[in-house]
């Protein structure tokens, strides 16, 4: 299908190369310039590079065939369709099950005790092959999600590879078209610098024209607006009807207006209440997704909300300034609640860690290798022993194995109430393992460790210091920090529901425990870093970038320093006259200052200073005076590396008397009107010198003369 596709492809750019080469301009006049000739022959050298890149792709789609299709297709028919056949089954075991129980449940009661224990153990017999067939499937599925790592992408990577072939021979292609597009450029430049010639002054004042004086901005007065589906007590049950609600942080109101879908409009009365308290609704305490209650200060109750997804509550508990529920310690099973975080409790775990890192830190498969179960709990019971357990601090007899010791280590940590990282958190670290960037993942942990409570933490701590000990001697106990995370990423991170969904989850468990092996010193030594303020996240937003260009938030719309109509009359000549020789500069300008104009770099240090132009109101007065109450007095800020702005009332500040000057810009900018120059890091601008306006400078790139943002550049 994805080969047709390519030379349906292949055959509709062959038919565009055909109707450009047979193309024609038309021609108003008698005569053509030179450089609506060259304009006119680039549709046959285009329609030329199509044809010679189609013949490449068809190469290459002749080879796909053999390099992906066939593997793909062995993939789908042995591996999925596998999965198929046992998703059928497990269907066929489903409804047979469920028939099965239909008919348990429709017995009567009023049969012989005997009959009843027969269908019952039937009913018993069937439930247990279900459950089987149900992880045969389980089992299945995982194992085709796993092979597609390797069985999927493999071939992938050897189709790729003929596609690199394919797009190097476009390459090939774009470097031999590359005069000719210079060439043509240049002809392109001067066509557009003539159409522009007279017809940029037209626009410029159409622009104005249609330009409101007065910026309106929609800025709503409330913190937090939007739809929530709030739940109502109805004579027969409960019922969710969707409201419009707003929320102001100052007076804590929030407004419920009810919205009807159907009319698209009110469907009641407003209800206004003042917040008190908000809370977010624990998932399995309510049938619906994304809910928080809320109690108010005038109304008895609990009102509870749902919003339209998680993001969306997030963003509404932060208005509101919710709170997490409170969570219950949860009893596991047979005999937790036995082994405590206690005095008694690390006594153990520190003689266990004695014992392995003075007498078997070195043995192979340690930790991997189970004791005998009941020589586990015969130590167990001595160690926990209130009697014996502070009798030897640091030291366990020699005659138990290396093997028991550790396998009594990692009962007693299952013995626990609860895992060491606590069932409330079990879903934040996985979420923070499923980070895109390392980096990310072990600032999230690092936070969710420094939550935990004390005893957690400090025993935790300690079990990470000993695990990374071990990990260091790992060429002679084999023992990796992966395989260190395999042993006890379900110890330490076991969910409180063992559902499919915890199955799939089991590898990101372990790559928590890698994670807090391998960074334990940072984890454990240090704070981790304050969520950033509101100011310092609009800092950060505002950080000068090549990849993302700052903006300013208000712009001038015209220059201050306009010329003569004789001096626009000469430089309008000397734009089309001047083109090629601007084209050409530029590239060079642009090649020389990207291959050695050093780049600003911002350290930890610089994270207080802020890149920012100056802002600038959207109508100022045509001859501001220093003095005039309508010319305020900009704020300036100063950029790393970046010149400290020049004083107004200094004699270098008039445009008259200031000599034109080259500089060189120090970030990217993107202009947000026709009075500004959009610019990359590096590049070098001409004629440079103060504009009127506080905070800005005036100069010209490729022929074009515009305001430059005075704390961007620095002067050559």
């Amino acid at each position: 299908m994805g080969c047709e596709g390519c030379q349906d492809l292949s055959a509709a750019k062959r038919k565009f190369a055909d109707s450009l080469n047979e193309f024609k301009f038309r021609c108003i006049g008698d005569a053509e310039t030179d450089d609506e000739i060259c304009i006119a022959k680039s549709l046959q050298e285009f329609a030329t590079v199509l044809r010679n890149l189609e013949d490449e792709r068809m190469r290459m789609i002749e080879n796909a065939s053999e390099v992906l299709i066939t593997p793909l297709e062995k993939f789908r028919k042995e591996q999925i369709g596998a999965a198929k056949d046992a998703k059928k089954k497990y269907d066929k075991e489903t409804e047979k099950y469920c028939g099965v129980l239909e008919k348990h449940l429709n017995l009567s009661s009023k049969k012989k005790e005997s009959q009843l224990q027969e269908a019952d153990s039937q009913v018993d017999l069937v439930r247990q092959h279900f459950y089987e067939v149900s992880l045969e499937y389980v089992f299945k599925v995982q194992e085709v999600q796993e092979r597609k790592m390797f069985e999927f992408v493999e071939p992938l990577l050897a189709f790729l590879q003929g596609l690199f072939t394919f797009y190097h021979h476009g390459y090939e292609l774009a470097k031999d078209f590359s005069d000719f597009k210079t060439e043509l450029t240049i002809s392109i430049q001067n066509t557009r610098n003539r159409f522009e010639g007279t017809r940029s002054e037209v626009e410029s004042l159409m622009k104005k024209m249609k330009e409101n004086p007065h910026e309106h901005k929609n800025i709503s007065p409330y913190t937090m607006e939007g739809y929530l589906y709030v739940q109502e007590k109805r004579h027969f049950g409960t019922s969710w009807v969707k409201h419009y609600c707003t929320y102001q942080r100052e007076s804590k109101r929030i407004t419920m207006v009810p919205f009807d879908q159907k009319s698209g409009g009110k469907g009641g009365e407003d209800e206004a209440v003042i917040l008190k308290s908000c809370t977010r609704r624990k998932t399995d305490s309510i049938e619906k997704r994304f809910c928080f209650d809320v109690e108010a200060v005038d109304r008895p109750g609990v009102i509870t909300m749902q919003a339209l997804s998680e993001e969306d509550r997030r963003l509404w508990m932060e208005a509101m300034d919710g709170r997490e529920p409170v969570y219950n310690s949860n009893k596991d099973n047979q005999s937790e609640g036995t082994a405590q975080l206690d005095n008694i409790g690390f006594s153990i775990i520190k003689k266990c860690i004695h014992a392995v890192e003075t007498r078997g830190i070195n043995e192979q498969g340690l930790y991997r290798i189970v004791g005998v179960n009941s020589r586990v709990q015969k130590l167990l019971s001595i160690l926990m022993d209130p009697k014996t357990a502070t009798e030897t601090e640091t030291e366990i007899c020699a005659e138990w194995e290396i093997k028991t010791i550790t396998s009594a280590l990692k009962t007693y940590l299952r013995m626990l109430p609860g895992p060491l990282m606590m069932y409330q958190f079990q879903r934040s670290f996985i979420k923070a393992a499923k980070l895109e960037n390392q980096e990310s993942r072990v600032s999230e942990i690092h936070s969710l460790v420094h939550r935990l409570p004390e005893k957690n933490r400090q025993m935790l701590h300690l079990l990470m210091n000993h695990l990374a000990k071990v990990a260091n001697n790992h060429k002679q106990n084999l023992m990796t920090v992966a395989n260190l995370g395999v042993v006890f990423g379900p110890t330490l991170l076991r969910p409180q529901e063992e559902t499919v969904a915890a199955i799939m989850d089991i590898k990101f468990q372990n790559i928590v425990i890698e994670i807090l092996i391998e960074n334990h010193e940072k984890i454990f030594n240090t704070v981790p870093e304050t969520p950033p303020s509101n100011s310092q996240l609009l800092l950060s937003r505002k950080k000068s970038t090549d990849s993302k260009p700052p903006s300013c938030s208000e712009r001038p719309l015209t220059l201050f320093h306009t010329a003569q109509p004789n001096e626009k009359q000469e430089n309008r000549n000397s734009i089309i006259n001047s083109s090629l020789e601007s084209v050409i500069s530029s590239n060079v300008n642009s090649f020389l200052n990207s291959s050695s104009a050093p780049q600003p770099s911002l350290n930890s240090s610089d994270l207080e200073l802020e890149v920012i132009k100056p802002n600038r109101p959207n109508s100022l007065p045509q001859n501001p005076s220093p003095t005039s109450p309508l010319s305020p007095s900009w704020p300036m800020f100063s950029a790393p590396s970046s010149p400290m702005p020049t004083s107004s009332t200094s004699s270098d500040s008039s445009p008259i008397s200031s000599p034109l000057r080259k500089a060189r810009a120090l970030y990217a900018c993107k202009a947000e009107h026709d009075s500004e120059l959009s610019f990359t890091a590096g590049t070098v601008f001409d004629n440079v010198h103060p504009s009127q306006e506080p905070g800005w400078l005036e100069g010209t790139l490729n022929g074009k003369t515009g305001l430059i943002p005075e704390n961007y550049v620095e002067f050559l």
